[in-house]
């Protein structure tokens, strides 16, 4: 950690801070991920569309809280979804 000027004390301190919560955040947003891709290994769709549906409001969700860029977040629902649909 940073020893020498307040403001550097200051920024080490709000980093680490700032990564405890995006690394919640990006996990949350994992497990949401795979809760849809089992749903769609099991062939469920009504399961695997409930599920999208969840997973999306975390994406959106993780990019209002500036984790995740939005085209990110879009990519991954597009991929999601397409899965999806093929079920």
């Amino acid at each position: 950690m940073a020893n020498r000027h307040h403001s550097a004390i200051k920024a080490a301190r709000q980093s680490l801070t700032r990564q405890e919560r995006n690394r919640s955040i990006l996990r949350r947003v994992k497990t949401f991920m795979k809760r849809v891709h089992s749903s769609i290994q099991e062939n469920n769709g009504d399961a695997a569309k409930t599920s999208l549906q969840e997973a999306t409001s975390e994406l959106h969700k993780a990019v209002t809280k500036g984790t995740l860029h939005r085209n990110t977040a879009s990519r991954w629902i597009s991929r999601l979804a397409a899965r999806v649909n093929a079920v």
